[in-house]
C-alpha cells in the first residue's frame, strides 16, 4: 500500500543493509526463517516470492516499470558494514549467506532476465554487433514461458509473463505485416517514379527484425512460398499426415519420416554422414512397435526424440553438435525449415521446440552477439516462422512475390 519508493527502502533495509527497519517484529520473524534448518532449500524460494509480491503490484502500472529495474538492482548493491560485536552479528551474517546463495540460483537469473522485458529500450532492439544475447530476449515472445518462470512461480507470475508474451508477439506481427506492406508498395511505387519521390509519398517502416532485408525476404519467401517442390511447408506437411494414416505401420511412417525431412537437408550434406545418422536415429526410435498400427501416442514420442536429436536434449547437458553441425554446413534457414516440418506434422511439439530453443538461449545468454550470430539469426528465423503458421499475421499477399 505504499509508494514504491518507500517499499524500495524498506526492502534493502531489511534484505540488503539487514539495519534499521522500522517493525522490530518483522526483523525477529525473519531472523526465524534464516534460522530455519530448511532456509539453505527454502530461502531462494522466499526471497523470489518477496520480489514478486512487488512486481506483480508494480506491473499492472507500466509507470511503475522502473521500479522492478531498480528492486532487482539492489542485489548488486555491498551491504553496510556491521561490527562482530553487533547484537545481531550472527542473524546478518546467516541473512548474508543466504543472500549470496541466493543470486547464483535459478529464481535470480530467472528475475534478471524479467526485467530486460521492463526495461525494454532501443538500444536493446538494434543491431549493435556486440551485446550480451539477454539484451535480446524480449525479442522472443516464444522463448518466455521457458526462461522466465521457475519451478517456484506462482499463478500470478506465470500469468503476468504470458500476458507481456501476448503482447510482443501481437506488435511484432502488427509491425512485420505493416513492413512487408510498405516494402510491397514501395516496389510498386518506384515502377513509377524515382527513389526520392517514393520516399516523399510512402512514409518509411523500419524492419522489426535483425535480419537483413534481403535475409528477411529470403526467410519470408521461404515460409510462405512453395519451398518443398511444388508445396509449401503446410502444404507438404498436410500430404504426409494424410499418407500416413492408421492404416499405415509404424516401421512404414518412421520410414516416410525420413523422406519427408531429408529433402529439407541440403544435397550435399544429405550425401554425408548425416542422412545415416538421421536414418539410424529413426530405425532405432521404438523399435519393439514398428509392426503396430501409428497412433498419436507413437507420432508424439518419435518427434520428440527427433528434436532431442536435432537441436538438444536437456538444460543439464546441452550438448548440441548436430544442431551446430546442421547450422555451419547448409545455414539456418533450411534448419529452420527442417524445424517447422516437424512441428507441422506434430502441433504438440511447438512447445517442445520452444523450450529447446530456450535451453540454448539460457546456454548462451552471457555471450555477445557477435560470436554467436548463428543462434541470433535462427531465433529471428524461428520467431517469423512460428508467427507465419501459428500467430495471427496474414502475409498471404506476400505469395505473388515468391
Amino acid at each position: 500500500m505504499e509508494p514504491p519508493d518507500q517499499m524500495i527502502d524498506r526492502f534493502r533495509a531489511l534484505f540488503i543493509d539487514r539495519s534499521n527497519y522500522p517493525e522490530r517484529e518483522i526483523v525477529t520473524i525473519l531472523d526465524k526463517i534464516t534460522s530455519s534448518k530448511t532456509a539453505q532449500t527454502d530461502f531462494n524460494f522466499f526471497l523470489n516470492r518477496c520480489c514478486h509480491i512487488l512486481i506483480n503490484r508494480w506491473y499492472i502500472q507500466p509507470q511503475l516499470h522502473h521500479y522492478i529495474v531498480t528492486l532487482i538492482d539492489l542485489f548488486d548493491l555491498s551491504p553496510s558494514t556491521l561490527g562482530v560485536g553487533s547484537s545481531r552479528f550472527r542473524e546478518v551474517r546467516r541473512l548474508r549467506e543466504l543472500l549470496k546463495i541466493f543470486i547464483t540460483s535459478e529464481q535470480y537469473v530467472v528475475l534478471r532476465r524479467f526485467i530486460q522485458l521492463v526495461n525494454h529500450t532501443p538500444k536493446q532492439n538494434n543491431r549493435e554487433a556486440k551485446q550480451p544475447l539477454i539484451n535480446l530476449i524480449s525479442r522472443y515472445p516464444y522463448l518466455y514461458e521457458h526462461t522466465l518462470i521457475s519451478e517456484d512461480s506462482t499463478s500470478e507470475q506465470q500469468e503476468t509473463v504470458r500476458n507481456f508474451q501476448k503482447k510482443v508477439q501481437k506488435k511484432f506481427e502488427i509491425d512485420l505485416s505493416q513492413y512487408v506492406t510498405y516494402k510491397v508498395r514501395r516496389v510498386h511505387i518506384l515502377r513509377k517514379v524515382p527513389p526520392s519521390e517514393a520516399n516523399q509519398i510512402l512514409t518509411p517502416v523500419n524492419n522489426p527484425t535483425l535480419l537483413s532485408d534481403s535475409d528477411l525476404y529470403s526467410t519470408l519467401k521461404q515460409f510462405i512460398g512453395k519451398s518443398e517442390g511444388n508445396y509449401t511447408y503446410l502444404e507438404k506437411a498436410k500430404q504426409f499426415l494424410e499418407y500416413n494414416s492408421a492404416s499405415r505401420t509404424y516401421h512404414d511412417f518412421k520410414d516416410d519420416l525420413f523422406e519427408y525431412l531429408i529433402t529439407s537437408v541440403d544435397g550435399k550434406y544429405a550425401k554425408g554422414q548425416f542422412s545415416k545418422r538421421l536414418y539410424s536415429h529413426l530405425q532405432n526410435t521404438l523399435p519393439d512397435a514398428d509392426s503396430q498400427s501409428i497412433n498419436e501416442f507413437l507420432i508424439v514420442r518419435t518427434c520428440n526424440q527427433l528434436l532431442n536429436f536435432l537441436v538438444v536434449n536437456s538444460s543439464k547437458s546441452p550438448q548440441h553438435s548436430i544442431f551446430l553441425d546442421l547450422i555451419t554446413n547448409q545455414g539456418s534457414l533450411p534448419t529452420t525449415g527442417l524445424l517447422l516440418k516437424i512441428v507441422l506434422i506434430c502441433h504438440k511439439m511447438k512447445p517442445d521446440l520452444e523450450k529447446r530453443l530456450a535451453i540454448l538461449f539460457n546456454h548462451y545468454e552471457n555471450a555477445t552477439t557477435d560470436v554467436i550470430g548463428w543462434l541470433v539469426t535462427t531465433l529471428e528465423q524461428v520467431n517469423i516462422a512460428i508467427s507465419i503458421h501459428f500467430g495471427n499475421i496474414d502475409l498471404s499477399f506476400f505469395k505473388k512475390y515468391c
